[in-house]
């Protein structure tokens, strides 16, 4: 199958959207719950140090010469342990894309068509990942160069309309919170924000036409990304506070349905969830992809289009079974993902560093012996 690739820029477009994803919907009710009103002082944090991370991305990105991480993996661990490793990203990957369906069924059940059964959202959502799966990441990257200009466009309205019903009373005090739960805190947001950010090098730098400009948008999608799920945290606790951010499933959702204009212009709530449904799609898209590819490079398979379809009908089961309830999902997101993608996203990059930095001092160790 013929190598596609994107633009610097359109790389940029899926690292700002890809970072919001699922953040949007469910960071500002968690970080809400652990450290109150001050919530968007870890989304700051957090994003910051996200930077490190990339840092560190970029830095394996040298040693990965259009590879992906799965083939880098391999190539650097081995045979064995490396399609193990390879393996245990690939499960991990394929599971989130039907965490996400989970979530995007269980959010339009809840708040938009509670008769309809879940099943029956992700069915659909699906469809419209395995279409952009087939045609490619080239095509899935131009579409998103349409849908975000669409997507700042609803989110500036949204900070406008939302803006005169801000309380300053709701953040007080400032910086009110202990060492150990803000550590704990920015973990946590960093577990849903930017350690998924390892699945990208599955497309970076292999999928990117300029690796120069692509670092810059690594960096400046993260900024944007975190800027943005920053906002929503501080406005779900600015008008919402923090007793019914924190209790709520989805709190932007329902700071969404406090817009109203003159009792003129009124619950446009749906057009608001434009935005996360954009987001979603593009989080769940990258893991399925990720896991597409994945699959086929583990299996030395040429043309990975014959697998769109199987891994899809895996999905929207792992959707269903996944999670038990929207309880299982909490506790999932806050104690057993950080775990399990902190091992992916900065135990691999380092060992995989140390491998190469390993290889490349015995093999000078062997060239000097052979010049003696």
């Amino acid at each position: 199958m013929e190598k596609q690739l994107i633009s610097s820029r359109q790389f940029t477009i899926i690292v700002i959207l890809y970072t919001a994803g699922t953040g949007i919907l469910i960071i500002p009710a968690s970080i809400a719950l652990e450290v109150q009103q001050d919530a968007w002082i870890v989304a700051i944090i957090g994003t910051l140090l996200s930077l490190l991370l990339i840092k560190l991305y970029i830095t394996l990105s040298k040693k990965m010469e259009n590879l992906s991480i799965i083939e880098v993996t391999e190539r650097f661990l081995g045979s064995f342990v490396g399609k193990f490793v390879s393996l245990g990203f690939v499960l991990l990957t394929l599971l989130s894309s039907g965490e996400l369906l989970y979530f995007i069924g269980n959010f339009l059940q809840t708040e938009v068509m509670p008769e309809t059964p879940p099943v029956v959202f992700a069915i659909l959502f699906n469809f419209i990942i395995l279409f952009a799966a087939y045609q490619g990441i080239e095509v899935f990257a131009r579409t998103l160069e349409i849908l975000f200009p669409i997507f700042l466009f609803i989110f500036i309205i949204f900070l406008f309309f939302v803006s005169p019903q801000i309380d300053f009373k709701h953040v007080q005090p400032v910086f009110e919170v202990t060492i150990p739960p803000l550590i704990y805190s920015i973990l946590h947001f960093m577990g849903l924000f930017s350690f998924p950010l390892i699945v990208l090098l599955m497309i970076f730098p292999s999928a990117v036409n300029s690796l120069q400009s692509g670092k810059k948008g690594f960096y400046i999608g993260t900024l944007v990304g975190g800027f943005i799920i920053t906002a929503f945290i501080a406005l779900s606790i600015l008008v919402l506070g923090v007793t019914n951010t924190s209790l709520r499933t989805f709190p932007s959702y329902t700071l969404a349905q406090k817009i109203s204009v003159g009792n003129f212009l009124q619950r446009i709530e749906i057009i608001m969830a434009f935005m996360w449904m954009v987001t979603i799609f593009v989080r769940a898209f990258i893991y399925f992809y990720a896991s597409l590819i994945g699959v086929s490079q583990l299996l030395k398979i040429k043309d990975h289009r014959p697998l769109i379809l199987p891994l899809g009908m895996v999905t929207i089961a792992l959707s269903q079974i996944v999670h038990a309830n929207i309880i299982h999902s909490d506790k999932y997101n806050q104690q057993t993902w950080p775990l399990a993608i902190a091992i992916f996203a900065i135990l691999l990059p380092l060992l995989l560093l140390f491998v190469a930095k390993f290889k490349r001092l015995k093999d000078k160790g062997i060239d000097s012996t052979i010049n003696e």
